[in-house]
């Protein structure tokens, strides 16, 4: 059987929507590398996405070889925080620190990625695949929508994300600032680019008691 994290969890990757709409997220697994800086020039961010992808493939064959089941590597996505949200909105890009992720079906174990980045390594010990790990993520409830277009066309969706319907509906972060990468830029025109900006959110709570 051949599993997609697309069809398993359409509403997730599947975002149509080009307006914030909430939806819950369940617990997702996922790989995952972290990094910092701006991701167009530094050669960390290439090399951490590199790593990414390779180890997904290795793991998609140790999953193979254990059942004879596969799966289809996702879209790249990521997590981005700044001490200052704002630098978002202003694309200061050098200020942006990262965690790079791929998602995994539920068919996936530990032992796949285990096995998985053992055979990468054994193949390229000089890459930053040793730096991969398994994460759990639990984002609950989020706000989330469709971009297409250039990513530096973000700035003005995530200010009215920021700056007016989370204080109009008494939300706060929750998280970082997810994204998932529809289209690849290497094929795809930047006006034609799709991707999926999502928002964990909670209610800001009460005030302390004096």
């Amino acid at each position: 059987m051949n599993h997609d994290v697309k069809a398993i969890w359409p509403q997730l990757y599947r975002e149509r929507r080009p307006d914030w709409a909430h939806v819950e997220v369940p617990d997702l697994r996922f790989l995952a590398i972290d990094g910092a800086g701006d991701p167009n020039t530094s050669s960390a961010y290439s090399e951490a996405v590199a790593a990414l992808y390779t180890l997904g493939y290795a793991v998609r064959a140790a999953l193979k070889a254990r059942t004879g089941d596969t799966f289809v590597v996702g879209p790249l996505e990521g997590l981005w925080t700044s001490d200052d949200p704002g630098s978002f909105v202003r694309r200061e890009k050098d200020e942006w620190r990262w965690t790079m992720l791929i998602a995994l079906p539920p068919v996936v174990e530990e032992a796949d990625v285990t096995a998985g980045q053992a055979a990468a390594l054994a193949r390229r010990p000089a890459s930053r695949i040793g730096d991969v790990r398994l994460e759990i993520r639990a984002e609950g409830r989020c706000l989330q929508v469709l971009h297409v277009g250039p990513y530096d066309d973000e700035g003005p969706i995530l200010a009215r994300l920021h700056d007016e319907l989370m204080p109009a509906s008494g939300l706060t972060w929750n998280g970082p600032h997810h994204e998932i990468y529809l289209g690849d830029p290497r094929r795809v025109a930047p006006a034609r680019l799709r991707t999926v900006l999502r928002q964990p959110v909670r209610p800001v709570g009460p005030p302390a008691t004096p």
